[in-house]
């Protein structure tokens, strides 16, 4: 069983009685679920993800409000429901330093700063721009299992629908040529150079572009790398790249013939860049499709700044 269907079943069975039996009056102001963290939120853990940082739990999101007025009672609550009734699934073998279990009372705001460097959806352009996408991409995965008060909810919905188009606009530009110098310029004249190693960086920075496109251009975020494959086999548009950005990295053969998978990574990407209306070059060369995104900004300060910026 995933681990973020033996959350539900955990929560359903002890968590929610638990819930009305001893915080009736204020259980519809707690939202519960399981976010964050872990490839159990993502939904791609197997038996590998079970040696280490892996346990079976929820969340129980709260206003600061709340958490002043019931939460640390809410909090030794969760406790002795882990300890009398702890719930199937199992946890890791091990932990990592780097690895901090999320369950338990935690404040809404003090989730979102987690995550996001702040306490809820960004308030301007620069922290939609400057924000990692897999920042984003863990303040938004897992799933709510109850939310009648709506304020956990309604921010994650920001997240994941109110980016400006822009800043969207913007990150895509910056892709597009970091696509074009990496792969379709640097990757054979380093080789030419007889640089093996700088083609080597310059493919990888290809992939990690081109992956982070196929993101942008489904109004996605691009996880963390451990997972931005198996992420993109999911996506409607380009899913297909997964399997080309992956054989880029891992076939070895001539560098001509890596040129051409490069070639058709940035065919596919511009077709689809045409397609939503981004940009109408012709051209396979991503440069020119960068510059065209970017003349298609509106606000005039993000429009302005440098092409590789994003």
């Amino acid at each position: 069983m995933r681990g973020i269907d033996a959350a539900r079943k955990w929560y359903e069975t002890e968590g929610a009685p638990m819930l009305e039996r001893e915080f009736g009056g204020v259980a519809s102001r707690i939202a519960v679920g399981r976010a964050g963290h872990g490839s159990e939120c993502f939904g791609y853990d197997d038996a590998v993800s079970r040696d280490h940082d892996y346990f079976t739990g929820f969340q129980l999101w709260i206003t600061e409000a709340d958490e002043r007025e019931f939460g640390f009672r809410l909090e030794r609550a969760y406790a002795r429901l882990r300890k009398e009734f702890p719930p199937d699934g199992g946890e890791g073998t091990a932990s990592s330093e780097l690895g901090d279990a999320e369950d338990g009372v935690v404040a809404i705001g003090d989730f979102y700063r987690r995550h996001l460097g702040f306490p809820g959806a960004p308030e301007n352009w620069q922290q939609w721009l400057y924000t990692p996408d897999h920042a984003f991409a863990e303040a938004t995965n897992g799933v709510v299992f109850r939310d009648d008060l709506g304020v956990f909810s309604g921010v994650r919905d920001t997240i994941l629908n109110g980016m400006p188009e822009d800043v969207r606009r913007k990150k895509i530009a910056a892709r597009a040529v970091f696509m074009a110098q990496s792969g379709q310029y640097n990757f054979m004249r380093c080789l030419r150079h007889g640089e093996p190693g700088a083609a080597a960086l310059a493919l990888d920075e290809f992939v990690r572009n081109a992956a982070r496109m196929a993101f942008l251009l489904n109004r996605r975020f691009a996880p963390y790398y451990k997972w931005v494959f198996r992420a993109m086999r999911d996506l409607p548009k380009l899913g297909e790249l997964s399997g080309k950005l992956t054989d880029l990295l891992t076939v070895r053969e001539s560098g001509e013939a890596t040129l051409e998978r490069i070639e058709a990574v940035c065919a596919a990407v511009a077709s689809e860049l045409r397609a939503q209306g981004l940009s109408d070059r012709g051209d396979v060369y991503l440069e020119p499709h960068a510059f065209a995104v970017q003349s298609g900004i509106v606000d005039r300060e993000i429009r302005a700044m440098h092409i590789m910026e994003g």
